[in-house]
């Protein structure tokens, strides 16, 4: 059922964005229209220069196209997005969206003439039928002809208006830089929160678990020092050390959360196969890495791991988890799966942790959780050098 989903996706995808373009392309068809009247009306404008000496005049008549061209390159932007996927600048200045106004103005006649060239290939190719003119089957021929100059042509005007919006409305350097400021900004403020939330995490663990051992240790090591019998005094001995053993698998798990020794000493594969033993839930781990990533990159797998089968285990209901990771041409990628009750959200202050810290190392989080499940927690990380004379194959994996 998973790979017919796959497969049927697959095909959707590019008839969805041959037509989202061809959309695109009526459109600016039709926002040419607008364009060319601009220039036009600015063309006569320098030919009426004598009218536009005194200053207010060129004012009004300056402020007055520059606002036309800013709301027609708004509109253009949004056709970029929509229907061709390109992501330009989103402040411009007047004369900038004028320039792309001018420029985009005869691209988009052509186009419309572009696009009528199809719809005469496809009628004369079928003209021949009774139903219409009945023209001669020699015609058919040069109908299927125009239909692929067309086509063709279309895929050309695409490419075109692609190139011209990132050329002139695409981010300049410093709109690139400041947008590079905002989400480095952005995302130390995400780590100094999530290790805040780490750190209250930890007190908590320590205030609720250990010191409550090692409070009752002191009760009970007191009780066997001032008691006067013997017999009793042995017993509170022996629950003492009982406590004491406690105490110390409770220090032990919370060393293990805050950073876990496998994750250095044997690396993210072992580290990975502690959890999965640890956890209550079966865990199946696909680990498809051919060298061991670097450190900070293995750091934050690791944990993005451990908070994503954390809360597949406490409120999803699942019965099985799967940790799949993989290689990619940007880096590597890390999907974990369950079949639980689904609806996670990507706000809480689980996946919004793991969000934080995987965007400190430029990564990406995904989360696609419909009601009924099942849940996929997919993490992009890009390519990092790897540790240098490492490899998870040098030690074996603790059984």
């Amino acid at each position: 059922m998973r790979a017919g989903t796959s497969g049927r996706s697959g095909a959707i995808g590019p008839v969805a964005r041959v037509a989202r373009a061809v959309v695109g392309a009526v459109l600016g068809a039709v926002t040419a229209l607008p364009a060319a009247a601009l220039v036009a009306a600015c063309a006569a404008a320098l030919v009426a220069a004598p009218l536009l000496v005194l200053r207010p005049v060129r004012r009004a008549a300056g402020r007055a196209a520059g606002g036309a061209a800013l709301r027609l390159a708004a509109v253009e932007r949004a056709r970029m997005a929509a229907c061709y996927g390109v992501e330009t600048a989103t402040r411009s200045t007047p004369l900038r969206a004028f320039g792309y106004v001018a420029a985009r103005a005869p691209v988009g006649l052509l186009g419309a003439m572009v696009l009528a060239v199809p719809l005469v290939g496809g009628y004369l190719a079928v003209s021949p039928l009774e139903a219409l003119d009945g023209n001669d089957v020699a015609i058919v021929p040069v109908g299927l002809m125009l239909v692929y100059v067309g086509v063709q042509g279309t895929v050309g005007l695409v490419g075109v208006e692609r190139a011209l919006a990132r050329w002139v409305l695409g981010p300049s350097r410093q709109d690139l830089l400041e947008q590079r400021v905002a989400e480095l900004t952005e995302s130390r403020a995400g780590v100094v929160e999530a290790v805040d939330e780490e750190r209250r995490r930890i007190e908590r663990d320590l205030h609720d678990g250990v010191q409550q051992r090692l409070v009752a240790l002191a009760m009970l090591l007191g009780r066997a020092r001032r008691g006067s019998d013997p017999e009793r005094s042995a017993r509170l001995l022996r629950d003492a050390h009982d406590e004491s053993r406690l105490a110390l698998d409770e220090l032990r798990e919370v060393a293990w959360r805050v950073y876990p020794a496998t994750l250095d000493e044997l690396g993210l594969r072992a580290a990975l196969a502690g959890l999965a033993e640890r956890c209550p839930v079966p865990v199946a781990v696909e680990y498809g890495l051919s060298r061991r990533p670097g450190r900070s990159t293995e750091t934050a797998v690791y944990f993005a791991v451990r908070e994503a089968v954390t809360n597949a285990v406490k409120h999803s209901g699942a019965e099985r988890i799967t940790v799949d990771l993989a290689e990619s041409p940007d880096g590597l990628t890390v999907q974990v799966t369950d079949d639980g009750a689904g609806g996670a959200d990507p706000a809480g202050t689980g996946l919004s942790g793991i969000a934080r810290r995987v965007a400190a190392l430029d990564g990406v989080l995904s989360v696609t959780s419909p009601p009924g499940g099942p849940t996929a927690i997919t993490v992009t990380l890009p390519a990092t050098r790897p540790r240098a004379a490492e490899s998870d194959t040098r030690r074996p994996l603790p059984h």
